[in-house]
């Protein structure tokens, strides 16, 4: 019985496979571009896609939200980011950190590179608890303060994160146009070869510690872990049913133990955890559950173990 619950639960990861692979072509779906490095300019850039997927891809789409927050603070205009924040506050209210599980191009590179056969790096607790503050930190600094208040002559500031940190931007839009524009690849100077040194790090570190950047560095995440408490989509594990062996804990990518903090701010709700789990006791926690008896009593049960 417990094979065919395995086999059954296994449907998750298949189905969420095609879901990012999707995601990836609808937000990098513009292929003209790739044969001529040049950027799409449609009428589909001025929208914000959901996940970080940056603006100078030459097959980006769309317009990453992080890259548009940057714009519009550190713009000479003075405009408050009412788009930008309504878009990432309603993808947060209805998702949550499922958009970093199920729709994320960057999540997908980074969960292909953990594949890779080597020993997985155990970061200490300690560390582990202190470096999952970094991403707030770039957040609030270099998506938010340093946009706001650094500005030049003109009264504009640069966009800080997508110039001097975002990875997704050096490997989709960075690397991608320096191969196809020669002329680029004259002007390449320090700040590039920075990125491309950063971006290996963090490339390296994602095949030694499952999503490495989801978990330190990623400022969407940060914004969306905001909304894991009381986002629509959630999930939850039953302490009353569960036999405590550790196997939802061993295969979390974001090396949590989900037992306890499930739908918390560090969960991306891939569903890894269900599929493993031999007494059934993790499962979707969505709206149209909210009146069965079943649903909300698990709830409450994984809830309220949880300590956030």
């Amino acid at each position: 019985m417990h094979r065919d619950r395995m086999k059954a639960s296994g449907r998750i990861q298949k189905i969420r496979i095609i879901i990012q692979l999707c995601s990836a072509v609808l937000c990098n779906g513009y292929l003209a571009g790739l044969k001529r490095g040049r950027l799409f300019t449609g009428k589909t850039k001025a929208f914000c896609v959901p996940v970080l997927n940056c603006y100078s891809c030459p097959a980006a789409l769309g317009a990453c939200p992080i890259g548009s927050l940057q714009a519009v603070l550190g713009s000479s205009s003075g405009r408050f980011p009412f788009y930008v924040l309504g878009t990432l506050m309603l993808f947060g209210v209805l998702l949550g950190r499922l958009v970093c599980g199920f729709l994320c191009p960057f999540g997908l590179i980074q969960e292909l590179l953990a594949k890779i056969p080597v020993k997985k790096i155990s970061v200490p607790k300690k560390a582990d608890r202190l470096l999952r503050y970094l991403k707030y930190i770039v957040l609030a600094v270099f998506v938010i303060l340093l946009p706001s208040f650094f500005r030049n002559g003109l009264g504009a500031s640069l966009p800080w994160f997508c110039k001097y940190i975002c990875p997704a931007g050096t490997l989709e839009g960075g690397i991608p146009l320096m191969l196809l524009d020669p002329g680029l690849r004259d002007l390449a100077g320090p700040l590039f070869w920075w990125k491309v040194l950063l971006l290996a790090v963090i490339l390296a570190g994602a095949v030694f510690i499952p999503r490495f950047f989801c978990r330190y560095m990623c400022p969407l995440g940060a914004f969306y872990s905001l909304f894991s408490r009381f986002s629509l989509v959630r999930m939850t594990a039953d302490r009353r049913t569960c036999i405590s062996c550790g196997r939802c804990g061993e295969v979390c990518p974001m090396g949590i133990d989900p037992v306890h903090q499930i739908s918390g701010a560090e969960c991306i709700l891939c569903g890894r955890c269900k599929d493993v789990c031999p007494a059934s006791s993790i499962s979707y926690d969505l709206p149209l559950h909210a009146h069965d008896p079943k649903y909300r009593s698990s709830s409450e049960a994984g809830h309220g173990a949880s300590p956030g």
